[in-house]
């Protein structure tokens, strides 16, 4: 007789552009086989987010949508999500419910205790207790993660620095109950980018002899897109005048206006173009010479783990998972945060250096190339899934 199909029932608030997005549709893609069978929940993004439902439609994933289910607290909508989670669980039966990020860990977990399911899982891709609330909400957002951890077989993080950050610096849950397993990412195409060369500076009008620094991701608050801004201003005086430099924002998000009035204020508006998002990242990381990060808060970055995949080097902030993704002065530059003038000077040294460009993105190649495949982290996902399953000693 055949074995059992273990049941997975995966649950993300929203599918927004970004690294818990990609890893819930791999996952649920591979882990529908002869041993898995996977459904993904989800909810809806915000206005001025980039959904990545073209990616799950493109890998043959029909998610179940839940209108109520996002990442603001509404109250009312969170009890009608938690009703249609807990009513799908009642019906699909699962064997396991692995959650990704706060909200949908929240509703998530808690309707599959109340559904009888066995195992709960919950994955950390970053986290909200740096610079998103006030101490207050930090205190009771902690105190109910630690509550939801006690209910759950695993706590997942995607590093090794997160797993200090959640597991000793915020205690959260102990040792015994975190498994880091990194993020997996299809880097097939990036690994190959040079082909590609040429086609985001023709579409941009941005000749050879440019060199472009590019910043990828949403424009919020945490991203801290105003240090870029700054940085790139304090370059204006590093560099040789006239010195050719475009510096390109990939992304979208509430904060775009805003900082296209700042970038006039700071009078660099005409080395700065606002790109939006786009879907084939392959383009945009063959045509930029150097990526860089300013974020306040990182899980794992996904921008700077395709940036070295592409070969292309790396300035950021030495934030969250950034360490575990970026070797300093190997494939690219930490910098602390909220350091402009360093953050300034490192880019310049590379924009100085081809050859060190060169040089660190073929070393950043080589570390991703594994760390961060997709093939690995199902892997790892399915073994700990097995091993979740397995009676308690």
């Amino acid at each position: 007789m055949a074995e059992k199909k273990l049941k997975i029932v995966r649950i993300i608030a929203r599918l927004n552009v970004g690294g818990p997005a990609i890893h819930t549709i791999l996952l649920t893609q591979a882990l529908n086989n002869e041993r898995f069978e996977s459904v993904l929940i989800t909810g809806q993004v915000d206005k001025a987010e980039k959904d990545m439902i073209y990616l799950a439609r493109e890998k043959k994933i029909g998610p179940l949508v839940i209108p109520e289910l996002g990442r603001q607290i509404r109250p009312l909508k969170d009890l009608i999500a938690f009703w249609k989670i807990y009513t799908v669980m009642r019906r699909f039966k699962p064997d396991i419910v692995h959650t990704h990020t706060a909200k949908a860990g929240a509703l998530g977990r808690t309707a599959a205790v109340l559904a009888g399911v066995p195992v709960r899982i919950h994955t950390f891709h970053g986290h909200i207790f740096e610079n998103y609330f006030n101490r207050f909400y930090i205190s009771i957002f902690l105190s109910i993660e630690r509550t939801l951890a006690h209910l759950s077989r695993y706590i997942i993080v995607v590093s090794e620095a997160q797993k200090k950050e959640i597991g000793e610096h915020y205690k959260i849950a102990g040792p015994d109950k975190i498994r880091v397993i990194p993020l997996g990412l299809e880097l097939g195409k990036l690994l190959s980018v040079r082909s590609r060369r040429g086609n985001l500076r023709k579409t941009l009008n941005i000749d050879d002899d440019t060199v472009v620094v590019g910043i990828i991701g949403r424009l919020v608050p945490v991203k801290n897109h105003r240090m870029f801004l700054e940085a790139a201003k304090r370059l204006s005086s590093i560099l040789t005048p006239g010195f050719k430099i475009k510096h390109l924002i990939i992304g979208d998000g509430e904060e775009r206006m805003a900082l296209e009035a700042y970038a006039k204020e700071l009078d660099i508006s005409r080395s700065v173009l606002f790109c939006g998002w786009y879907e084939d990242m392959a383009d945009i990381y063959s045509d930029l010479d150097i990526v860089v990060l300013t974020s306040l808060n990182e899980g794992t970055p996904v921008a700077l783990i395709e940036a070295l995949a592409a070969g292309r080097p790396v300035v950021a902030t030495e934030v969250g998972g950034v360490r575990d993704v970026v070797e300093d002065g190997v494939s690219g530059y930490c910098v602390a945060s909220g350091d402009i003038n360093a953050f300034a000077r490192r880019i310049a040294d590379l924009i100085a250096d081809p050859g060190k460009r060169v040089e660190f993105g073929a070393k950043g190649r080589e570390a991703v190339r594994v760390k961060f495949s997709k093939e690995r982290l199902i892997e790892d996902m399915a073994k700990l899934y097995e091993e979740a399953v397995l009676p308690r000693k």
